[in-house]
This record gives structure tokens, sequence and C-alpha cells, in this order.
């Protein structure tokens, strides 16, 4: 038999959001680790819900986003975060911006990392630079997660770096930031079957 955990677990939100000059990585992610499907895909996120007014306090705190070029090449440049309800400066991390095409409030950088964490938070003035980017996130590690009751088996993963070390990390708000956080889910077939049965 397993161990359980025992005491005090973590919480399963963070403090509302605040406008405070921070590098975050913004990511909806699958229970199983992907922030985006085979080819960057999205699709897997419509119909997840979140908490009421998470949306709006990242419209409110949110500066400037930080992307790579795959994901803004698969998003044909159209999609900006939280819709037209967000204005804000969007850079897009690239190794070959001179055949990028043109987009409103969008700069292409070609840089490194810390240069364009740099110019997002200048451009930011103030409020947060949201990353949304695993491959410039891992380089960064302040998370907010999203985690969704979908398993994609397949996708973009959030962190993967094969061969190095454990990075561990803490839990924030937590009056126990080492403790486990525990969910529970199961299959919404389950729940229809079950639902008719009864």
């Amino acid at each position: 038999m397993n161990q359980q955990p025992t005491g005090p677990t973590a919480t399963h939100d963070t403090e509302p959001q605040t406008a405070r000059g921070k590098v975050l990585m913004h990511f909806s992610m699958s229970l199983d680790g992907f922030v985006a499907g085979p080819e960057h895909s999205m699709d897997w996120t419509t119909g997840i819900t979140g908490r009421p007014g998470l949306e709006e306090e990242y419209i409110a705190t949110t500066g400037a986003v930080l992307g790579g070029r795959d994901g803004w090449d698969v998003g044909k440049g159209e999609a900006r975060p939280y819709g037209d309800a967000w204005e804000g400066s969007i850079f897009v991390l690239t190794h070959h911006p001179e055949d990028a095409a043109p987009a409103r409030d969008v700069t292409f950088l070609d840089c490194d990392v810390a240069e364009a964490v740099q110019i997002a938070l200048d451009a930011a003035d103030g409020k947060n630079v949201e990353v949304l980017s695993p491959s410039i996130g891992k380089q960064l590690l302040e998370l907010d997660l999203h985690i969704a009751p979908v398993l994609l088996g397949d996708g973009i993963r959030l962190y993967d770096h094969p061969g190095s070390s454990v990075l561990r990390l803490e839990t924030v708000n937590s009056p126990e930031p080492t403790a486990v956080t525990n969910m529970r889910y199961r299959p919404v077939d389950r729940i229809t079957t079950t639902t008719k049965e009864s």
C-alpha cells in the first residue's frame, strides 16, 4: 500500500493577481503536463472554465507578453492574449525576424532571453510580463498554472529537459510550500454513464 502524505496540503489557487513587475509563465495545462497539443494546437481548451474574475485580473495586471516564434506562427499572428480586451506590447523572440509578418503592437526580437525580458519589462511599465513560451519560460521559472481536467497524451510539454537534474519548486501562498496538492479526477464519460444509470 502506498503511503499517503499527511498534514496540511497546499492551496488549490493563488491569491488575486497583482501588477508588481513580475515575469511569469502563464499557461493552461493538461493534467499530464502539456500546454499545447501536437503542432501547438489549443482546441483542447474549449469548454474549460476558470475561477470567476481570473481572466480580468490578468488583463488588468499584464503590461507585456513575451512569446516564441513557433507558437506565433501557428496562430498566424491573429490571436492576442485575452482577445481584444487586453492592450499591450507583444514581443516574439525569433532568430529570423526578417520573415515575420508584421502585426499590431508586435515586435520581433533577435537577442538573448535576458535582454528580451528586460525589453518586455520596460514596455510593461511596472505591470507584469507574461511568458507564453515553454522554451523561454523554463529559463525563467515563476509559474502560474491553470491545470485543466484533460489528458492530452501528446503535444508540447510545459517543462521538458531530458537528462537534467531535479528542479524543486515551492508553492506560493501556502502555509506548507513543499506539501503535495491533492486533486481527484474521473472521466466525464463515467460521470455521464453513472448519471444515466441512477
